[in-house]
């Protein structure tokens, strides 16, 4: 999971990207540090072209209030550019799991036909 701490390399990420996962969490958010390593495995077994971003909102609170972002962890899912779903504080990996499916297929398919 790459570590974003801009708005700039986010939107850049966002938008050169099929499919992206943004994780907003904390250091002190033990929810956050149980769900990214969770995530990560997802992305890894599942989602390989996913692109994984990890966003610390102690370290980069200017970012995560322009984003709307006052509670963790908050996920969000972008597929060609476009916000897709958001996950907030009671999520399972599983429903994240599903809300990707569908939709990451689709993104991944069409990149491959457009190369």
């Amino acid at each position: 999971m790459l570590a974003i701490c801009s708005e700039e390399a986010l939107v850049k990420l966002v938008s050169t990207s099929s499919a992206v996962l943004v994780l907003y969490g904390g250091e002190g958010c033990g929810v956050c540090q149980a769900v990214k390593p969770q995530l990560e495995k997802l992305g890894r077994d599942e989602f390989p072209e996913l692109v994984m971003l990890y966003v610390d909102c102690q370290a980069s609170a200017p970012l995560c209030a322009a984003r709307g972002i006052f509670s963790l962890p908050v996920i969000h899912l972008w597929f060609e550019g476009q916000r897709f779903g958001e996950f907030a504080r009671v999520f399972s990996i599983g429903e994240v799991r599903a809300a990707l499916e569908r939709p990451y297929r689709l993104a991944i398919q069409q990149g491959a036909a457009g190369q």
